[in-house]
């Protein structure tokens, strides 16, 4: 029992790391990354679509992303959707087969709004490893009764190390895109 309580909680806490990993890809660096635009909606015949579905997302130069929609009419919805776009700062431009984005150069100041905006991202995070500690601790303490007490304080220590590790993790990927958006 207090096994499977654990084991589900790695997974729910890997998903947890992995998840800050792609929202940390989403905050664009001083390179054009295909990532960006990972999240974003087209509105696609009334329904938001991932743009994903509706078109390849390429990267020919450092500061150059070009987007080919498999659906030529979906071209100016792309366009708008990437141009709505909070936090991008490109403007996107539409040559009929396809849409072209290039990203400006980040100054210092923009760099630090990044930096503060991923740390919020960060602590976000971190703060939703919590909340699925805290849940696994009340579904072991549930457990008093049908486990001993011994048993159960060993694994609420296994859980505390769990969660360390995770914290670590995010903290890890903080540093390295950090690091990213520093870098001139």
């Amino acid at each position: 029992m207090i096994a499977d309580v654990l084991t589900e909680a790695a997974a729910r806490m890997d998903r947890a790391v992995e998840s800050a990993k792609e929202d940390f890809a989403t905050v664009r660096t001083g390179r054009a990354n295909p990532q960006l635009f990972q999240r974003v909606l087209v509105d696609y015949y009334g329904s938001p679509t991932p743009l994903a579905q509706l078109a390849s997302v390429g990267n020919p130069e450092a500061r150059t992303v070009v987007i080919t929609p498999y659906d030529k009419s979906a071209l100016k919805a792309i366009e708008d959707a990437i141009r709505d776009m909070p936090n991008l700062g490109a403007n996107p431009t539409n040559d009929g087969a396809l849409v072209r984005v290039t990203m400006p150069e980040l100054t210092a100041e923009r760099r630090k709004e990044y930096v503060k905006l991923v740390r919020s991202k960060g602590e976000d995070h971190k703060v939703h490893l919590r909340g699925i500690r805290r849940k696994v601790k009340d579904e072991l303490d549930a457990l008093t009764g049908e486990v001993s007490d011994d048993d159960i304080a060993r694994a609420e220590k296994e859980l505390d190390a769990l969660t360390r590790t995770h914290v670590d993790a995010i903290d890890e990927a903080l540093k390295r895109k950090e690091a990213e958006l520093l870098e001139v």
